[in-house]
């Protein structure tokens, strides 16, 4: 898989739109990263099939399961609710969104 809209939106800060099991989604990618031998990302989800999610969380999305990205030009803002010190991402960052 091609990362480089993912690293587009994480450095620019710009929204992500694409497709996951079958969802139209947007959404503001913080970090890709690997686990187990597979790529993620984990974003704020700031639209599920065109509706806003009832409270904003991050999610993590497999890249195997991701299609149809491209880049936006609507941009975000580091989310409070993104922990950039996870343990997750403990050696095993790939990208991340600069801190502000």
């Amino acid at each position: 898989m091609d990362n480089s809209r993912i690293f587009e939106a994480i450095a620019l800060r710009r929204c992500l739109a694409a497709r996951y099991n079958k969802l139209a989604l947007v959404l503001a990618p913080h970090v890709l990263y690997k686990r187990n031998d597979s790529y993620f990302i984990d974003a704020i989800t700031v639209t599920r099939d065109g509706q806003e999610p009832k409270e904003p969380k991050v999610g993590s999305y497999n890249l195997a399961g991701l299609s149809e990205l491209d880049v936006l030009d609507q941009t975000f803002e580091v989310h409070p609710l993104f922990n950039r010190m996870d343990p997750k991402y403990r050696d095993n960052i790939l990208f991340m969104i600069d801190a502000d």
